[in-house]
């Protein structure tokens, strides 16, 4: 058990090992392989550790391929996707090790279905199930795990990260986790968007790690959309794979090639999204056979939850439909890792799933439920090793008991706190500037300039005025996270001089083949894009 005691103000302080903050997949893998390798962890999540985030309410596939000579040409098939951005080396890491993780899911009594032959079929995880799975995994490990525990800034002591502190949610306290070191496994950021378990993906450890002096990479690629009823939250697109596209006046619309626009995922995802811009869009998917129908509402029951509620049969009835953005979720962005255990070139600080950059894995396109679903099995059991053998090169040394918080925006603001910010209002704005499928989808170069401008405007707000109180400091810290993220976002677009993956600039519609490298992000206020080798693009705000 980790060691803990309360202060006068009640705070909770713990120390231990491995700290690992997030609740998804990832954490849970993380939580999972430190403490198999030895380490006192404890797993701190904002939510509850089996409910919170994008794969608990989602049925989730992974990209499991089994070992053989097979192997290295799906790789290869998979890397000609990638806008030639991704490592073949890291590809096949990522479907050895997930491949692995699943076998240790059947190992420990994962309930996997059996095919026709009597043999598990591995590569579908059930969301629900799954996660209440590794919940019992993480407590069978002997996890501390602390629910409801948001973290607000991690904890250095001038050398190294040495653990994070946040605030108890439900008790209404402090908490502070010494640690050796640290996992940031929170997740993307959906910049509130309404999809399924995004509420709470608001890239606080982007935010947390760039603080650190840790890179960020990838960041432009937040151009990832998925179809959904409208006024619902279910961004599951699979089912519009067999759906038509009509006006509201119900007339057709029709696609590039003339005819009426079928199938509205994938390349089409474009022509959907050029009508919505011009106005409401309705669909039906009545391009699905009975017998089809039967298998879509067996394999995604969640997705017909909407229309049964509306009691609309979407296979003979119109509705209408919108497209969701998914921000760094689905899209690639987050932490640069530059080791194969995952480590960010902080000392002490690790990162996993979607708060690490998975450009190494998917490029220039989106990872979707299935790659990005291996990664998390992956990078969350490198970086909960990487970090129990870190946390034993520290043992025997003493905790600083000068260890400092290194919070800032949302936090300890620069100059003098303004009760006019509010932390609603700036997510509100900066959502204006990059979910808007004229802004974010189809990106110019004027556009984005303009939407830059606005960003550093409102970071400037955050920076030096934004500050909250007690519990308001998660919503003000959230705020923060999600201003940064646009503004890195939108910055890294504007530089990427090019149409790439998801990437889609209307005034640079081609490749540049001097642009097949990663952008590096470095800084929080004043923060510089690595563009071509040998040239820094700096950016003041």
């Amino acid at each position: 058990m980790p060691k803990s005691q309360k202060s006068a103000s009640d705070a909770l302080q713990l120390q231990v090992d491995v700290l690992v903050l997030g609740g998804g997949p990832s954490a849970a893998w993380a939580a999972v392989a430190a403490a198999e390798s030895g380490a006192k962890v404890v797993l701190a999540d904002k939510g509850y550790l089996g409910t919170s985030g994008a794969t608990a309410p989602s049925n989730t596939g992974t990209w499991c391929v089994p070992p053989g000579d097979n192997r290295h040409a799906v790789v290869e098939r998979r890397w000609q996707r990638t806008g030639e951005l991704a490592d073949q080396r890291w590809m096949l890491r990522c479907v050895d090790t997930a491949y692995r993780n699943l076998l240790r899911l059947s190992e420990w009594g994962y309930p996997f279905p059996s095919e026709d032959d009597g043999r598990l079929y591995i590569a579908n995880l059930r969301g629900p199930d799954y996660m209440r799975f590794m919940r019992r995994r993480v407590l069978l490990a002997g996890v501390t795990v602390l629910d409801h525990h948001p973290a607000l800034e991690l904890l250095s002591d001038g050398d190294a990260i040495v653990g994070a502190a946040g605030v108890a949610r439900q008790a209404g306290h402090d908490w502070r986790v010494e640690a050796g070191a640290v996992v940031l496994a929170t997740g993307g950021c959906a910049f509130r968007e309404r999809i399924l378990g995004g509420t709470g993906l608001t890239g606080d450890g982007y935010l947390m790690a760039a603080e650190a002096g840790a890179r960020l990479s990838g960041m432009e690629f937040t151009g990832k959309y998925t179809l959904a009823p409208y006024g619902s939250s279910l961004n599951k697109g699979l089912p519009f794979r067999w759906a038509s596209f009509h006006r509201e006046d119900g007339s057709p619309i029709l696609g590039s090639t003339g005819e009426p626009l079928r199938n509205g995922i994938g390349d089409r995802e474009e022509e959907v999204a050029r009508a919505l811009i011009d106005g409401p869009v309705h669909a039906r998917l009545d391009q699905a056979e009975p017998a089809l129908q039967g298998w879509l509402r067996q394999g995604q029951p969640n997705c017909f939850v909407p229309y049964d509620r509306a009691g609309i049969d979407p296979f003979s009835e119109l509705f209408r439909i919108t497209l969701r953005a998914e921000g760094t979720v689905r899209g690639t962005g987050g932490i640069d890792i530059v080791s194969d255990d995952c480590a960010t070139g902080v000392p002490g600080l690790y990162a996993a799933g979607d708060a690490a950059s998975r450009e190494i894995v998917t490029g220039a396109v989106s990872g979707g439920g299935a790659v990005n679903s291996s990664w998390a099995l992956a990078s969350g059991w490198w970086a909960g090793k990487g970090a129990s053998t870190h946390a034993k090169r520290r043992s025997g040394k003493a905790f600083r008991g000068a260890a400092q918080p290194l919070g800032q925006a949302g936090l300890r603001p620069a100059a003098a706190p303004r009760a006019g910010i509010a932390a609603g209002e700036v997510i509100e704005a900066v959502r204006n500037e990059v979910t808007p499928l004229d802004k974010n989808f189809f990106r110019d170069g004027g556009r984005l300039e303009k939407s830059s401008e606005r960003l550093e405007s409102i970071w400037r707000d955050v920076r030096d005025h934004l500050r909250g109180e007690g519990a308001d400091r998660i919503r003000t810290r959230e705020a923060a996270s999600i201003a940064a993220v646009g503004r890195w976002s939108v910055a890294a677009a504007l530089h990427r001089t090019e149409s790439r993956g998801m990437h889609r600039r209307v005034d640079l519609p081609g490749k540049n083949p001097a642009l097949a490298h990663r952008l590096i992000v470095t800084g929080v206020d004043e923060f510089r894009i690595e563009g071509a080798p040998g040239r820094l693009a700096e950016l003041a705000s």
